[in-house]
């Protein structure tokens, strides 16, 4: 169950809000009346969902490049945030085997940033960070994986998410766990 009276007016900045389900996220939290940030390029197909439902208007719109340290930092502390949630992502497979060395920036770096703008915002007491599950080591098995086993992803895009969630792991582990922040990820199919 969901708990409208813990969301409201709960500050949440959301990095990837102009993608499809960041587009959701960011209509549900609307819903349940937090005060949510932004922060993503543009939408990323035409027409999208940001634009049909436009969800532009119902949050703080902020555009920029998840990579881009700097601005990224500037953004979450400018707004404040209690809550982070981490969706920006290269998300397809086809487009890692294109351009991997891209795949990479924004999968693995810009979570990089991201939790080094975490750092730099005292307000943040929780963060989500979003993957897949195709960060684990692919066993060509007929059933789901499970947590505990191993990451690993034969592909660019796989294994940019694999490397995401041991970046998280190290920064869990060596600022923010000492801070007080937690953080977890949730690998999404």
């Amino acid at each position: 169950m969901i708990s409208s009276a813990f969301w409201r007016q709960r500050r949440v900045f959301v990095t990837g809000h102009t993608g499809f389900k960041g587009s959701w996220l960011s209509l549900m939290l609307q819903r349940l009346d937090a005060r949510v940030t932004g922060y993503a390029l543009a939408p990323p197909t035409t027409p999208s969902l940001y634009d049909l439902q436009d969800v532009s208007a119902t949050l703080d719109d902020r555009r920029g490049d998840i990579a881009d340290v700097e601005a990224l930092r500037a953004a979450m502390v400018a707004a404040g945030p209690e809550i982070v949630i981490h969706m920006a992502a290269q998300p397809l497979v086809l487009r890692g085997y294109q351009d991997p060395v891209e795949t990479y920036r924004v999968n693995v770096m810009g979570t990089v940033a991201l939790l080094e703008a975490v750092r730099a915002a005292p307000s943040v007491r929780t963060v989500l960070v979003v993957t897949t599950d195709k960060c684990y080591e692919n066993q060509e098995w007929a059933w789901g994986y499970r947590e505990t086993d191993r990451l690993g992803g034969r592909d660019p895009y796989s294994n940019s998410k694999a490397c995401a969630e041991h970046v998280v792991t190290a920064y869990a582990r060596s600022f923010l766990a000492e801070r007080g922040v937690r953080i977890l990820t949730a690998r999404a199919g």
